[in-house]
Formats: structure tokens, sequence, C-alpha cells
């Protein structure tokens, strides 16, 4: 019995000192975790319950060379409720008041807010969704309502903003316009002017804290942010709105008519190299035509008749002939290695000069002249290209510029025959803003100026970064050259294959454009280009322009491009001609009021010396109108809800640092 005692004793033993062991290991892991890794645990589960969140800045605003807004962020609210964190006295005293006022608001009915709250309470629902995309006077005024006014901590109203990129003259000109987004595998995706220029736009970032609450939902710990964002720079772009007005809806029109494919139109002041307008159309599916590629900029393709222009500066320049130089069109056909080369016209146009040739757009007599000055030293002819630039990108700021194509001599793709074909605008490639580059340089005296999208950076009305035109050739070709070409290209609207431009009204000078595109092909895939080239007013050019249509239909035969580009350069030289407005209006204005000069908000007052004006806001919905006049640095007072009927400052007026406007909306 003795035995059996001791047995059961050690075993009490051993099970008190497994006991022993096992509170010993607790305690010292307890130790361990709150003195040892304490601090790492307790980290932990702040992380786990409570961290920052990235607030994104809003970005800079794009503007027109005239101070209208292309581009600019519009606030856009989420209201989230948290049903516990109101006591029940003031949730039982407020909450039938805020369902009334919901529903005025928001147009649903306080019966249906009403039991939602009361649901929310009972299921004790700390993230219940209210409303989402209110604009910023709808979000001020639910912040004064009953409840919501004691704040997120008693009130439990949870406010979520983000920011949408709005473009309020609509979709023209929107692919340079462009974005900054990111694809589906967090690849940046710049595009334009909002892409190129990103840096500045883009502002920094804020931070705001939260603590978790239930089922991965974050409520914001305070009203304050721990860090502000801060907005992007602002761009100034060189883009006028009434002359893109003008060119997007000429180009549109002409699509239409002809149902082609696509096509584009850029109008570039002279001198600076500064687009005032650029136009991208494509058809999409169901005939609507819309901004989808930047083709001027994108889309390297055989120029065809208004390549010719090289030939004649060339020519010239190199002291090979005169324009005087006649040749015989052969009937219209001449051949090389037993490849023709055919003019347009039927029987071709008997003995011509050089440049009657020019002007009618005679493939044989640029052909022949081109062969017979340069067949024995065809590098002469190359280099000159070269020389012009257009065997290489411009080297824009915007990603996907088209590539040049200029076969050389020795070189893979030369043959026999290209020299010809070079002479009438094929085996080569370029862009339709390197064609109009060059068509600028004739009307600039020579002077070969990039193309200039923004003009400046800016901080309100401080310069960060200004942009002045860059040259890229100060002198393509001697001042004599100069004086015939501009001739010349004079004469093929006069009386040449771009004669149904014509008017005594107005002067203008160009060449008229037709290429085969995928001639080569042999599934039916040929297609037309129709283009022109040149600029206005011929005699002292403001400006150059460039029209290309691909694809219109030639069930009308009329393809070419005095048909189809030509009347799109036509309407845009006649309405820039006849309907800019003045601004001496403007400028006497400010000029009568030095006291209220510094007072004026403007971004080219040095260019244009006109300021900013208030918008036209009538029928604009009322969180776009806020948006849109705070981003111009205006207090806004807005009164109802629904979009504007009336502004207490009118439409035309200058805009004043610190001023008040009130909207009245409906």
């Amino acid at each position: 019995m003795a035995i059996e005692d001791r047995n059961i004793l050690k075993r009490i033993y051993v099970i008190a000192l497994v006991i022993l062991i096992m509170v010993t290991a607790v305690g010292v892991k307890l130790t361990n975790i709150q003195w040892v890794e304490g601090a790492y645990y307790r980290k932990l589960a702040k992380e786990r319950s409570i961290k920052n969140f990235i607030i994104p800045a809003n970005r800079g605003n794009v503007y027109s060379s005239d101070g209208s807004l292309l581009a600019t962020s519009i606030p856009k609210y989420t209201i989230r409720f948290d049903a516990l964190a109101p006591s029940k006295e003031n949730f039982d005293s407020y909450i039938k008041d805020l369902s009334d006022s919901l529903s005025v608001l928001l147009k649903k009915s306080s019966s249906t807010y009403l039991n939602d709250f009361r649901k929310a309470r009972a299921n004790k629902n700390r993230y219940f969704l209210l409303a989402k995309d209110l604009s910023y006077t709808q979000y001020a005024t639910v912040k004064n309502f009953p409840l919501f006014n004691l704040g997120p901590n008693k009130g439990g109203m949870i406010t979520e903003q983000r920011t949408v990129r709005e473009h309020p003259i609509g979709k023209i000109a929107a692919r340079t316009i462009g974005y900054e987004r990111y694809d589906d595998n967090g690849n940046l995706l710049p595009v334009g002017i909002e892409g190129a220029f990103g840096k500045y736009l883009n502002g920094k970032d804020g931070k705001v804290l939260k603590q978790k609450i239930a089922q991965g939902q974050w409520k914001p710990i305070r009203d304050n942010n721990e860090v502000e964002p801060q907005d992007g720079y602002d761009i100034v772009s060189t883009i006028d709105v009434y002359i893109q007005d003008i060119a997007h809806h000429a180009l549109l029109k002409q699509l239409i008519e002809y149902d082609a494919d696509h096509g584009c139109v850029v109008v570039m002041e002279t001198k600076t190299g500064a687009v005032k307008a650029i136009s991208n159309l494509g058809k999409d599916k169901d005939g609507s035509y819309y901004e989808t590629i930047n083709y001027a900029v994108a889309e390297s393709h055989e120029p065809g008749s208004t390549f010719k222009l090289v030939d004649l500066i060339a020519l010239l320049d190199d002291e090979k002939i005169d324009t005087s130089k006649v040749y015989n069109t052969n009937g219209g056909v001449v051949t090389y290695r037993g490849r023709k080369v055919r003019d347009s016209h039927e029987g071709g146009y008997g003995k011509i000069s050089l440049a009657r040739g020019f002007e009618v757009s005679s493939n044989t007599v640029m052909a022949q002249a081109v062969y017979e000055n340069y067949n024995k030293n065809p590098k002469q002819f190359v280099d000159r290209i070269n020389n012009l630039g257009l065997n290489k990108p411009l080297g824009l700021p915007f990603k996907g510029e088209g590539r040049a194509y200029i076969p050389q001599p020795g070189e893979n793709g030369w043959s026999t025959i290209t020299l010809p074909w070079m002479a009438f605008g094929y085996n080569v490639s370029v862009t339709p803003l390197q064609t109009l580059t060059l068509y600028n340089a004739i009307a600039n005296n020579g002077e070969m100026v990039k193309p200039l999208f923004v003009q400046e950076v800016k901080e309100w009305n401080k310069t960060i970064k200004k942009f002045d035109k860059q040259i890229i050739n100060p002198k393509i070709c001697s001042d004599e050259t100069l004086k015939k070409v501009r001739a010349v290209l004079q004469n093929v609207v006069k009386r040449g294959t771009g004669s149904k431009l014509y008017s005594k009204d107005f002067s203008m000078a160009g060449k008229t454009g037709t290429a085969k595109v995928d001639y080569h092909k042999t599934d039916g895939s040929m297609y037309y280009a129709s283009s022109f080239a040149g600029y206005f007013p011929a005699e002292n050019p403001k400006y150059s322009c460039i029209v290309v249509v691909h694809k219109p239909n030639t069930s009308k035969n009329n393809y070419y491009g005095a048909d189809v580009a030509g009347p799109v350069f036509k309407r845009i030289a006649q309405k820039v001609f006849t309907d800019v407005p003045s601004t001496n209006v403007v400028k006497n204005l400010k000029k009568n009021n030095p006291a209220q000069d510094k007072n004026y908000l403007t971004y080219n007052d040095k260019v244009n010396k006109k300021p900013i004006s208030i918008p036209n806001l009538r029928g604009m919905s009322g969180m776009d109108a806020v948006a849109l006049l705070e981003n111009l640095g205006m207090k806004v007072k807005a009164i109802g809800v629904g979009k504007v009927k009336k502004q207490s400052i009118q439409a035309g007026q200058p805009i004043l640092k610190n001023n008040t406007i009130i909207l009245e909306l409906s």
C-alpha cells in the first residue's frame, strides 16, 4: 500500500513540475512580449488599426493661350455614416430632421432615409453608404445638416474625396491635351500635354490618418489631414480656343461629307511655331468621329505631292535650274527602269515650265527635274532633305512621335527608281507636323522653328518656367529661293491645283497632295490620303496650316487634295481672317484702369495683354461651376442646388483677386 502511495506521489510531483514549467514558459513569453518585443507588437497593432492614407494632390489646370480652361480637376465626394458615433440622445433628436434635409437635396423620400439610418444603427453599421459623387456645393450643404453639423465624432459623417479630370470645352483637342493614367499592369500611360508635363501638373500628395472600424473599412480619425496636399502647377498651352473650334468643326464637316476614315488639321503661328489648333478625328464603328490617335504627331506616311516643295527648294538653292526651265510631260507618262510615272491629268500637260509643273502638280515634270539633276549624285539631293530635318523626329515632348523615313544612297532600300519616286512624295515617310514645319519655314522667311505646344508653367500669376521658340534651322535656303518658292506656292492657289480655293478677299499659298496609301498591296486595302499644306496671308504670313484626310469615299471620284483637304484649309483661313474677335476693347480697359493692374489674375498678360475673363456659367452644373471658379482663384457662394441660372458677375468681366461671385442654382 505504501509503494502504491509513493507512485501516486511521484505522479503528482511530475504533474506539478510540468505545470510549473508551463507556467514559467508562459510567464517568460508574456514578459518577452511585454518588454522585449512589446514595441514591435504595439506598432503592428497600431498599423493594422490606424494608418495613413494618401490624399492625391489636385493636378494643375491646363489653359489655352487666351486663358480658357482646357483641363481641370473637379472634386467628387462620397458620404458615409458611422451609425454608432452619435449618442442615443443625439441620434433620436436629429435623425428625422437629417432625413428630411437629405430628401430635399438628393430627391429620395424622407422615410427611406429614416429607415436606412435606423437599420444601420440596429446592425451597428459603422460605414453605411449614404451618397456618392456629390459636388462640392452638395457636400458643403450636407455637412451643415442636423446631426452632421456636430462633427464626425459626434455626428457620424464620414467624408471621402476624389478628383476627376474634366475638359470644360469638351473633347476638342482631347488627344493633344491628353491624360496621365495607369494600365492594368500599373504602367504609367502619359499622353499629350497632361502626360508630357505631368511632373509640373501632379503636385504633392497629402496624408490622412484613418482607423480601421470593421470588415476592412476605414474611418478618418479627425477632420484635419496629417499632411495637406499641394496642388500642381498650371500649364498654359499655345492652343487658341477660337481657332481650335474653327479647325475642329471644319475638319469634322469634311470627314462626314466624304465618309473618310480619319484626318487631322494643325494651325501654327508662323513666327513662333506656337500650335494654335490641332484636331485629330477618327471614325468609330457607329460612324461618329472622335479624338483617337494624335495623327498629326504619330502617323508617318508617304505624303505625296506636298513633298514636291523639297524638290523646288533643292533645285533652286543648288542652282541646278530655274523655274522657267521647260519639260515635256510626254503625254503624262515617263518611264524609269520599266516603271511608269504618271500625271493625274490624262494626256499630261504638254511642254510646261518647272514652275507650271509644280502649280499643276505634274509628277512627270518633278520626277524629270530631280532625276536629271541629281541622278549622278543622289546624295546631294538626300543631304538637302536631311538638312531640312525631315529624316528625323522633331523631338516633341509627347510619347509616340512618328518615325520619319528618308532612304539614303548606298543603304538597304535604295534602288535606281528611288530618286524619281521621291520627287513626287513616294518612298519617303514623314508626319503631317513635319510637313507643316517645312511649309512654316517658307512662310517664316526661311527660319525653321520647332512646333510649340506649351508656352509656360505657372503658379497663379508667377511664372515657374517659360518656353520660348526653338529654332531648328535659322535659314533653310537663300532669300532668292524663298522669293521664287513663295511666288509659285501662291500661284498654286491662284491658277494651279488649288484654284478652287482662291478668293480675292484673302490671299493664301500652299500645295495640294493626293497620295496612294498601301498602293503596293494586292488585297484591295489601297486608299487615298488627301492633303493641303500652306500658309496665310500669302504676302505677310501669320499662320501656317496642314490638313490631311485619309480614305475619303471615292464614289464621287473626288479624292484629290484640292477637293477634300483644301476646303478645310480655306474655311480656317476665311474664318480667322474675318471672325477672330478684336482684343482692343480689353486692352483699353486695362490701360484705363492702372490701379487694378496688380489685381488681375492672368496667365498671359505679357503675351496678349489680356486678362482672363469670367466665363458664362449659365446652364452649367453647380459642381462644375464652383470648381472652375475656385480653380481661377475666386471665392464662390452658391445658393440652391442644380444648374446655374444666374451669376452675380457677368461673363466677360475681368477676374479680380479675392472677388466673391454669387451663383443662383435651380
